[in-house]
């Protein structure tokens, strides 16, 4: 199989050494909504690591799109610190992307400061907490700060953005009849649907000029049995991105509030996430139930590599002329290789480079190599406390009972 991995590739103004990039998965490492040292230490291993571009996960682009207390928020006073990482990834020879968006009803009013904002009025189960559906006004000055965050990231030194509008985040929140009941302009069909994220990504254009590579991080499906369908809904998204002149899309799937194992696969480790909560009543509920927690609303997905391909194939064909970034399932050279040998510009990874930050190193060293990720899911259970890490990085020793969890799932997924 020709090796693929190690060519240079252009996304919009922007050439990366190789192909493979740093998926913008939550790192939980921002205290305080600011860079931290832990954010820059792990960013730089990843660029010494190999990969063409490290992405910095979910910064909102104001307060009320914060799903977390650990999450950065784009505001002046944190470019210091991001252009002191972003010098450093490209001391290493790397780019640097950031991810930026805005989380809608995925938030509560401890976290974002104010009642959690979506497309339409309602309640979120999974938060849990009432949501106020945006004005139209408020729409259109919420589009105008993502360009104001694109213009951030640019004085930060970063290459590249990537708007998130997936995984039930607010602009998706828009996209999909699931959350937008709405009966303006907003609502209703999939043109009027589509248009709150048509406003973002003209001023995200705008504020990019020819300087900034601009990555779009959208939905085939969401893993609802009614929901978005790829011919119905989500090619024709593609379509309008590719019309509003972004340069690369990233083909994902999965809501991160209903369906997130469909975005993540395996099974959720619930005994390390109430080991590390902090809100005792929600340790004390998910606790208790944990056999429904698990069978009824967040049901295990088999892990499989490449678990997306079969969906960003239609893609590819649907839309030939557009670039693709394919995420999903890789932590092995050949497959890798293989995912690039269908006409993807580059691939995308997380877990593999949280077990293993020099990954694309050793694929050099040989080509077939596979990451020592056995799919436990212990760093989704801990990031929502404390930083995203491997279990097999660790410096300090788990309880047994985790210890236990750890090897019934990787047992289980049997990968």
């Amino acid at each position: 199989m020709e090796n693929k991995i190690f060519e240079e590739v252009h996304i919009g103004p922007l050439t990366l050494r190789n192909r493979t990039i740093r998926s913008a998965a939550f790192e939980s490492m921002c205290p305080g909504h600011q860079p931290s040292q832990m954010l820059y230490d792990y960013h730089t291993s990843v660029a010494r690591g190999g990969v063409g571009m490290t992405t910095v996960a979910y910064a909102a682009v104001e307060e009320s799109g914060l799903s977390f207390d650990r999450q950065l928020v784009m505001k002046p006073e944190i470019v210091p610190g991001l252009r002191r990482l972003t010098d450093g990834i490209h001391k290493e020879g790397a780019a640097a992307g950031i991810q930026i968006g805005h989380c809608g009803n995925m938030s509560h009013k401890n976290i974002c400061g104010c009642m959690p904002v979506s497309a339409s009025t309602g309640f979120n189960l999974y938060s849990p907490t009432f949501v106020r559906g945006l004005r139209v006004d408020e729409i259109k000055s919420l589009a105008k700060k993502f360009g104001a965050a694109v213009n951030l990231a640019r004085e930060a030194g970063f290459d590249e953005v990537e708007i998130h509008c997936g995984h039930g985040y607010l602009i998706d929140q828009f996209l999909n009849p699931y959350f937008n009941h709405r009966k303006d302009e907003f609502g209703g069909s999939l043109e009027n649907r589509m248009r709150m994220m048509s406003l973002c990504i003209e001023e995200v254009m705008k504020a990019a000029k020819d300087d900034i590579a601009v990555v779009c991080k959208m939905n085939m499906r969401d893993g609802l049995k009614n929901g978005i369908s790829l011919e119905e809904h989500s090619i024709p998204i593609a379509r309008r991105l590719q019309e509003l002149g972004v340069h690369a899309l990233v083909l994902s799937g999965g809501l991160v509030s209903a369906t997130p194992l469909y975005v993540m696969r395996g099974e959720l480790p619930l005994t390390t996430m109430t080991h590390y909560m902090t809100d005792p009543l929600l340790k004390y509920s998910i606790g208790c139930f944990k056999p429904i927690v698990r069978n009824t609303m967040i049901k295990p997905v088999k892990y499989e590599e490449a678990f997306f391909l079969e969906d960003a194939l239609k893609f590819r064909e649907a839309l030939p002329d557009m670039k693709f970034i394919y995420v999903g399932g890789l932590v092995a050279g050949d497959k890798i290789n293989e995912v690039l040998g269908h006409g993807f510009e580059a691939v995308q990874m997380a877990r593999s480079l949280l077990n293993e930050p020099d990954f694309v190193n050793r694929l050099k060293e040989d080509p077939h190599h596979r990451c020592g990720c056995k799919h436990s899911n212990y760093c989704i259970g801990r990031m929502y406390t404390l930083e995203m890490a491997c279990h097999q990085h660790l410096q300090e020793e788990l309880p047994e009972k985790i210890v236990k969890e750890i090897a019934r799932i990787e047992k289980e997924q049997n990968v």
